[in-house]
């Protein structure tokens, strides 16, 4: 089966989609994978290593829209040197090039929809999901998005992302009690406010308990100006971007992962299509507190995994943080059905699942 996979998000930009798409092109073996996505810096380096053919087009450093045009106008060029058996559109942008191939070449194609897109381009993102053979949602929220957009049932599959395991280590978690949160200072709906305001409530019970932030971006100065107002300076260390090793490290030491994300009323984007960041958590044993809303109900199981919270809530939020940090025997617990619950998300058996609908879509 020949796949030709058009997405504008790719590494080695990093990002949630980004993530995705890159590790279920490489977790398909029984398929041919050609990828076309945007040329960025560190893309040569990236795509002589990568274990798929990838092709570049326009540049992500141009106006978005332009790139995302020139983008399907070579996926117009790859398809008929490549003739693949079904394209996979990462993203509705890419969803234009596939719609004109399946007229023109009749050649099916499948929409990966991640939620967002929903809000910020409606139109594109309806036309996407009624055109498309079959339309694949990283989590039930996403889902009932599609159909509200007028997707056809029976051609929604819900997978959600998948995960790369590490190996399963047990890191003594020493030192006081760590609460990590990991996830960019760019939107506001992750919550970051939220736990600036929840901690102190969180001291009064766990005098001792610590903030780590990963992550860097543009509200990272409003964070600031909220650690300072709720008097938690000496609690928190803001670690700015770093590699996947050192993240990974964090997470390894944490005793909790805490990002409340909200579906925020007009402000920046939807919620959370899924949070694979969750799953990042889950997969060293660390349970996760979340909000109750959009995608991050797909990726914690309350009561099992973590705890689901109203996300607006500073002191619901503070409550299920102090409640995990001052009971560890039960975060524990949570941490190791967190592991188990990652393990069912381990990308060959997510990828076995994409490609049924592939090859469904194919036949």
């Amino acid at each position: 089966m020949r796949v030709l996979v058009i997405t504008p998000d790719f590494p080695p930009d990093v990002g949630g989609i980004q993530e995705l798409m890159g590790s279920l092109v490489r977790s398909l073996p029984a398929a041919e994978v050609r990828v076309l996505a945007l040329g960025q810096a560190g893309a040569e380096e990236y795509d002589r290593t990568a274990e798929v053919e990838v092709r570049r087009s326009a540049s992500t450093e141009m106006d978005r829209r332009l790139a995302a045009l020139r983008l399907n106008a070579r996926s117009l060029v790859e398809a008929r040197r490549f003739r693949p058996d079904v394209i996979l559109s990462g993203h509705i942008v890419a969803s234009i090039g596939a719609v004109l191939l399946r007229k023109a070449l009749g050649v099916p194609f499948v929409q990966y929809v991640h939620a967002d897109e929903f809000r910020v381009r409606p139109r594109l993102a309806a036309l996407a999901v009624r055109s498309a053979d079959a339309t694949i949602a990283v989590s039930r929220y996403t889902r009932d998005m599609a159909l509200a957009a007028g997707a056809d049932p029976a051609r929604v599959r819900v997978i959600p992302p998948g995960i790369e395991l590490p190996p399963e280590v047990d890191v003594p978690r020493e030192g006081p009690p760590t609460l990590v949160t990991v996830a960019t200072l760019k939107f506001s709906r992750k919550g970051h406010d939220v736990i600036a305001r929840a901690l102190p409530l969180v001291r009064e019970r766990v005098p001792d308990a610590r903030w780590i932030v990963v992550g860097d971006g543009p509200l990272r100065g409003a964070l600031e100006e909220a650690i300072a107002a709720n008097g938690i300076g000496d609690a928190v260390e803001l670690r700015g971007r770093v590699d996947d090793a050192e993240r990974d490290r964090i997470l390894e030491r944490a005793d909790v992962f805490c990002m409340p994300s909200r579906v925020p009323e007009g402000g920046d984007v939807g919620g959370e299509g899924f949070g694979i960041v969750y799953l990042e958590a889950a997969a060293r044993g660390v349970p996760s507190i979340a909000g109750e809303v959009a995608g991050a109900r797909d990726a914690v199981v309350n009561g099992e995994t973590g705890l689901l919270v109203d996300p607006t809530d500073h002191v619901a939020v503070a409550g299920a943080i102090a409640e995990l940090l001052a009971d560890p025997e039960r975060a524990h617990r949570m941490g190791t059905a967190a592991r188990r619950f990652a393990e069912s998300h381990a990308w060959p058996l997510i990828a076995a699942r994409v490609e049924e609908v592939l090859r469904g879509v194919a036949r």
